[in-house]
């Protein structure tokens, strides 16, 4: 059984690795979104350990309502959840070893 997760930040980064999943299963959006970020897809594992490239996921997810809508229908969560961690994801005070 995995131990739940408490802290706002990991929550956060959880919430973007979702976003960048979603991202990534449609072609013309993964296509945009690496054309933006300036990273390759040869690169985007090892981008999605960085906490900064996590939040950008979230900007990109965030920018356009409808792209929010579809993603929060996708995961399960409500806009207001995702536009939290986006918020915990850019807050510089959301230290990753915070209890």
């Amino acid at each position: 059984m995995k131990k739940p997760v408490h802290n706002p930040r990991e929550v956060a980064e959880i919430v973007a690795i979702q976003a960048l999943s979603f991202i990534a299963g449609e072609p013309e959006r993964l296509g945009l979104f690496l054309a933006e970020s300036g990273i390759g897809p040869e690169t985007l594992r090892n981008a999605a350990s960085n906490p900064e490239f996590l939040a950008s996921v979230l900007d990109f997810v965030m920018r356009d309502d409808a792209t929010v809508q579809a993603f929060a229908k996708v995961s399960e969560l409500h806009p207001t959840n995702i536009a939290a961690a986006h918020q915990v994801l850019r807050d510089p005070k959301w230290e990753r070893d915070v209890p």
